[in-house]
């Protein structure tokens, strides 16, 4: 199989934003990131349940169920994953962690999205603060869910009009898939 020459032209930027830019190569158009600005999304557990939280997004016109997250090198601060992950965490749900480990990269939409991010786990997790976001900026509701309950909490949710981010799946996989007590 040959490969598609496109891929191999350099990217054309067609408009960019603060956060985010439209790209062009060849006959391919997806968006990305600006200026190396990649995400970080935290698996985090409390006492035997996950740590979820519920915000808007103007994209979906409406709330989203989602894993904490945060953009890494957003404020041009030159914070590693790790920080940016204790801090998101401490800024959205009002736990933190003793301990942040990687669990990879991953792309969630490649066909349209250059973005990649960093899925990390959450160990050592306290409550430290009230959570709910940058004050100001973000409003964002807690949930803490427990874990043999998240298949019907996400379905009561999704019924009301929520929306669910696909990594949701990562904690629901089991259940989903059908694998006992996994």
């Amino acid at each position: 199989m040959s490969r598609d020459p496109d891929l191999d032209l350099p990217p054309e930027t067609m408009w960019s934003g603060r956060f985010v830019q439209a790209l062009r190569k060849g006959k391919w158009e997806y968006a990305g990131r600006t200026g190396g600005i990649r995400a970080v999304v935290i698996l985090a557990e409390h006492e035997g349940q996950w740590i979820l939280v519920e915000q808007d997004r103007a994209p979906l016109g409406g709330p989203c169920l989602e894993l904490p997250a945060g953009l890494v090198g957003d404020h041009g601060d030159g914070a590693t994953i790790e920080e940016t992950a204790v801090k998101e965490l401490e800024e959205e749900t009002g736990f933190t962690a003793e301990r942040i480990e990687r669990l990879g990269d991953f792309h969630a939409s490649p066909g349209m999205l250059s973005e990649s991010f960093t899925l990390v786990r959450a160990h050592g997790v306290r409550r430290v603060g009230a959570g709910g976001g940058v004050p100001g900026e973000e409003q964002i509701t807690v949930h803490l869910v427990p874990k043999s309950d998240l298949a019907g909490f996400v379905a009561d949710k999704r019924a009301a009009g929520v929306a669910m981010d696909v990594k949701l799946l990562l904690p629901l996989g089991p259940a989903l898939l059908g694998i006992p007590d996994a």
